[in-house]
């Protein structure tokens, strides 16, 4: 469920780490911060070669934060530390007392040459793990050079994983909500999915309520500039994948002048409304499917059969429908493959094109009745565990994306005359990506954010990374988000799959590599 508001990141798909999800989600943040409210910085000035804002001193009420020591211990993980950073529940009351707890991690540069300082990671979601992220990625996986000069760090933000998780539901009420059908065909179904949205959010509001109102992208931003001055940096240099991308152009905006060397990489666009927003999406992944249905049309083994895309897409919406009408045996009796977990399956296989195999052999396999093989990908889209645990990835993310934006759709009927608009993006999804739109309408924690443009009025060159064929923050996102920051460099990969950076472009790879490097970014608009 939920498809509309996640956007995963890089990393292996299936397999190992990465891939987390990021959605559709999130608009812009709240207004900007002031000095004596949040330190924001203040001043003017612009692109390379020209003195950026000067960062204005941590207001007297966040000193306390700021000014903390870090006690770095053992994670049990070789090569890695880890320590616990705390901040203000609400920055706008942070005499209050009350905080929250987050978990960092980071890998000590390994030489050779002059230490660069700390790189923060963030592998988008929202609701990624920053800390799984980079112990099993980016901590080992970034390119040496790189890894050589600078520490590697994350935190898992305010919500997330280790830091003050969002709970919301049970293991069993979590598969029982994954099942639900997200394209009712009559008033009774709709009815049922209004429910699931329902008992979700009050399951979230019961089981975390405190930290709820207080898990917005501008209040994670701001944690990030507690991180970067505890790191002892003068500024904050930064890769930030999908979600990760709105989390970093929110902190240069806020802080601009404490804004280093950032690398957004698979870009999403703030000043897009959330109903918008999950529309592009949907357009995304319908471009995804496109260039996996021509692909898998090509290949021996295609479970969809010759043809056009289009052909191909008519067949796995019959499919789907056939799977609504009569689901089939996954070998656990209370998650047959239905038509939501199917399509919930197929979409984690389009963020990345080395799992295409594994998607023609899993609809194959559930064409023939076994279900096991998409139910795995959707497993894996859901972060579920084999034990029936799920990571919190997923309530995390629904919580991010309420507070950012107002809901998209005031109730089901604003839904279903939407619909047609999501179906001409996406033939074969866009009825449950509309439908899926649906889950910030009963959140109970009011949107504190909006859409809006992010300018960064004074940073350092801010590189925007867009993939042409990415499915989950389609290109155009890129290209606008550039256009909005005041030093925005657009960086583009003429490739599939969901971000660019370390997914086997070396022109890409080169380019970033260099900027975080020696400071010099590629040129505006280079193509790779």
């Amino acid at each position: 469920m939920d498809k509309g508001r996640l956007l995963r990141t890089t990393g292996t798909v299936i397999a190992a780490a990465g891939l987390l999800l990021s959605g559709c989600t999130s608009g812009g943040p709240a207004p900007h911060a002031s000095a004596s409210s949040g330190g924001a910085a203040t001043g003017s000035g612009t692109g390379a070669g020209t003195a950026a804002a000067q960062p204005a001193p941590a207001p007297a009420a966040l000193r306390r934060y700021y000014e903390q020591k870090l006690k770095w211990r053992d994670c049990g993980v070789p090569g890695f530390q880890c320590a616990t950073m705390k901040a203000p529940l609400d920055y706008a009351n942070p005499g209050s007392g009350q905080e929250v707890e987050l978990a960092v991690a980071r890998k000590k540069a390994t030489g050779p040459g002059k230490r660069l300082g700390s790189l923060v990671v963030n592998p988008g979601g929202p609701g990624g793990s920053g800390i799984g992220y980079l112990q099993a990625y980016a901590g080992i996986g970034y390119p040496a050079p790189v890894r050589a000069r600078y520490d590697m760090v994350s935190v898992d933000p305010r919500g997330v994983a280790r830091s003050s998780p969002i709970e919301c539901l049970t293991g069993p009420r979590m598969d029982a909500y994954t099942q639900v059908d997200q394209t009712p065909d009559d008033a009774a179904e709709q009815a049922r999915l209004v429910e699931a949205f329902k008992e979700f959010a009050k399951g979230c509001e019961e089981r975390s309520r405190r930290v709820l109102p207080h898990v917005s992208t501008v209040e994670a931003a701001r944690d990030l500039d507690v991180l970067r001055a505890v790191l002892g940096d003068e500024k904050l240099t930064y890769v930030g994948a999908s979600y990760g991308t709105l989390l970093g152009a929110t902190y240069a905006d806020l802080f601009p002048g404490r804004a280093g060397r950032l690398v957004l990489d698979g870009a999403m666009d703030p000043s897009r409304t959330a109903i918008e927003l999950n529309r592009d999406q949907t357009a995304g992944f319908e471009t995804a499917f496109r260039s996996f249905a021509r692909d898998c049309a090509k290949q021996p083994d295609c479970p969809l059969g010759r043809g056009t895309p289009e052909q191909v897409a008519q067949r796995l919406k019959d499919f789907f429908r056939k799977l609504d009408a009569q689901p089939v045996p996954t070998g656990e009796a209370a998650r047959p493959l239905g038509e939501a977990l199917a399509t919930t399956g197929v979409i984690a296989a389009l963020y990345d094109e080395t799992a295409w195999p594994q998607l023609r052999e899993a609809i194959t396999q559930a064409m023939d009745g076994d279900g096991a093989g998409l139910l795995a990908l959707a497993d894996s889209y859901y972060e579920r565990e084999p034990d029936g645990k799920y990571a919190n990835l997923m309530y995390a993310n629904a919580a991010v994306n309420c507070l950012d934006q107002p809901p998209a759709f005031a109730g089901p009927e604003a839904v279903a005359a939407a619909v047609p608009s999501f179906e001409k993006a996406s033939p074969v999804f866009g009825a449950g990506f509309a439908w899926a739109s649906l889950n910030c309408t009963y959140w109970p924690a009011k949107a504190t954010g909006t859409a809006r443009r992010l300018e960064a009025k004074g940073a350092a060159p801010i590189v925007v990374v867009g993939t042409v064929r990415d499915p989950a923050t389609p290109y155009r996102w890129a290209e606008s988000l550039a256009g909005q920051l005041d030093s925005g460099v657009l960086l583009t990969y003429d490739g599939d799959g969901h971000t660019a950076y370390g997914r086997g472009s070396d022109c890409i790879d080169s380019a970033i590599n260099r900027y975080l490097l020696e400071g010099t970014p590629p040129a505006d608009g280079k193509k790779c």
